[in-house]
């Protein structure tokens, strides 16, 4: 695919594509809080941005229409299991005329452990939604597994794309030259392994982000109770060195959010890295932890040309991630 590549979050958006919450078999007692976290996401975003949400039922749309009355959004009736649309919505690629095309891959929930009925069908309909080109391949690959700096290099781990219940008939080298042929990538950098109990197997927009090109942010532990102690430091390290390398030009790194437990005490995989980029915003998820407004102060530093802001997003996480899961750009 000559010329097409994988644009950098902060890259000039057309839309942003997200879901509703609505499942309650899925959210539990959580659902209204995590509609409530939604909206607020939303709204955040449509400031700047023309929203394409999709939902099941006239009962949302009304949540949507209270909530969103300023902003500039679309309503879509495409079945979806979950909210996930980091993982399930198609890529976009743009080209150097402005040019913009689609790539869909295949779909197996997270190594076959979380299959909803209708993600696998996501992309597709999204993509005849909007009457573009697109290309599909066999192989799985999720959104939240890489992250772009816009000039081809590449972020991801080997925790989630070398595991075997993605690609098993492809080693390292094979998967390299996938990613490479299908999103106009040049370099990839390979991580070890993501957070404790996260349901992606590793996935990168968890642990590090670019936010300019070849400059990353990754975040370090601040107390020893911190579950993510080892991979934290694990990952800063091989930043580090990366930098002095010449690979990468900077490595800036933020607190963790630490030790974050659901209601039955099982550690969260809670990250302050898991933010959305949107034309005038970065939204950064917060979990009423001691070093949210730190990390929102450390993060607006490296975009100066935007508005930074947290927003809670500890009921989302009930149901395994934050803001960057839940949407994609377009």
């Amino acid at each position: 695919m000559q010329n097409w590549r994988l644009p950098a979050e902060w890259e000039e958006h057309r839309a942003c594509w997200l879901a509703f919450p609505t499942d309650r078999s899925l959210w539990g007692n959580h659902l209204e809080a995590a509609q409530g976290e939604f909206l607020a996401l939303a709204a955040a975003i449509g400031a700047s941005e023309r929203l394409e949400i999709l939902v099941t039922n006239a009962q949302d749309k009304q949540k949507l229409t209270a909530a969103l009355a300023n902003c500039n959004y679309r309503c879509h009736s495409i079945p979806y299991g979950d909210i996930w649309l980091r993982d399930t919505a198609p890529f976009f690629l743009v080209n150097e005329t402005g040019g913009q095309r689609a790539v869909c891959f295949a779909w197996n929930g997270w190594g076959n452990k979380y299959f909803l009925e209708h993600d696998d069908g996501v992309a597709a309909q999204i993509v005849q939604s909007l009457g573009i080109e697109a290309t599909s391949y066999d192989w799985v690959l999720e959104g939240g597994a890489i992250e772009v700096d816009g000039t081809g290099l590449c972020l991801t781990t080997k925790q989630c794309l070398l595991n075997p219940n993605r690609n098993p008939s492809m080693d390292q080298t094979a998967i390299e030259t996938a990613l490479q042929a299908a999103l106009g990538l040049t370099k990839i950098l390979w991580l070890d392994r993501g957070l404790v109990n996260d349901h992606t197997d590793g996935h990168i927009d968890t642990i590090a982000r670019f936010f300019a090109p070849g400059k990353v942010l990754c975040m370090e532990p601040c107390r020893c109770d911190d579950p993510n102690t080892e991979a934290l430091t694990e990952i800063s390290a091989t930043l580090y060195q990366w930098q002095a390398q010449g690979i990468l030009k900077e490595v800036v790194c933020l607190p963790s959010p630490g030790l974050v437990l659901d209601e039955k005490r099982e550690i969260m995989p809670a990250s302050y890295l898991n933010f959305y980029i949107s034309n005038a915003t970065v939204i950064v998820p917060t979990y009423d932890a001691p070093w949210d407004e730190d990390a929102v102060a450390i993060i607006s530093k490296c975009f100066p040309d935007r508005k930074t802001i947290g927003l809670s997003a500890k009921a989302i996480l009930t149901g395994g991630g934050a803001f960057h899961c839940i949407t994609k750009q377009q």
